[in-house]
């Protein structure tokens, strides 16, 4: 890995550890509905952009994934900035478009893990789709204000937490037990404000 360095006993580099504290801010400001989760979120996934296509992690479906997020980000803050109060209020995503996420999700899996289990020497490349392909539909739910964008972050944070273990990225594993954390305090404010807005 780039400039090794121990923390905690652990080797990482200092990529890791700056990814790792804007990846923090990026999910908090979110949770709290404040438009600068975008420009930190932008920074975040460069860096592990970066990061994940590093020889010895060589995770290309999630290399690929940060460098999408930076659109969708751009795409976020501009849907975001049209609102005269920065205060999103969370809506309920439709039945159709979940389905369309889940077909989408399923035929994106199914094509980019056969890519790149067939012409590259990727790490876990089924998995590395199912999560990246999990993290574009929750990324652009995000976008739309669908308060199940937290569910399936809750659910992919889950599943990279032991990843990260495997692939030895320490402070990236703990990274994503604080996103699991702050994905339930994110969803549990997003439906009392949805519940709100109701009444």
């Amino acid at each position: 890995m780039l400039n090794e360095i121990s923390i905690w006993g652990q080797s990482t580099s200092w990529l890791e550890i700056v990814a790792m504290l804007t990846g923090v801010a990026g999910v908090w400001l979110t949770a709290r509905q404040n438009i600068l989760c975008f420009p930190i979120g932008i920074i975040n996934v460069v860096l592990y952009a970066w990061l994940f296509f590093s020889p010895g992690i060589q995770l290309y479906a999630d290399a690929m994934l940060q460098c999408i997020y930076v659109f969708l980000l751009i795409y976020g803050w501009m849907k975001w900035s049209k609102k005269s109060n920065v205060t999103i209020v969370p809506e309920k995503i439709e039945f159709k478009s979940f389905v369309r996420l889940i077909l989408f999700g399923i035929s994106a899996t199914i094509l980019s893990g056969y890519f790149f289990e067939k012409y590259t020497d990727a790490s876990y490349p089924w998995l590395d789709s199912s999560l990246t392909c999990m993290s574009l539909a929750a990324q652009w739910m995000v976008a739309k204000k669908f308060i199940e964008n937290w569910i399936v972050w809750i659910i992919a944070d889950i599943i990279y937490i032991p990843l990260f273990v495997v692939k030895h990225l320490p402070l990236t594993a703990h990274l994503y037990g604080i996103f699991l954390i702050l994905a339930v305090i994110g969803y549990v404010d997003w439906k009392k404000k949805l519940i709100l807005n109701k009444s």
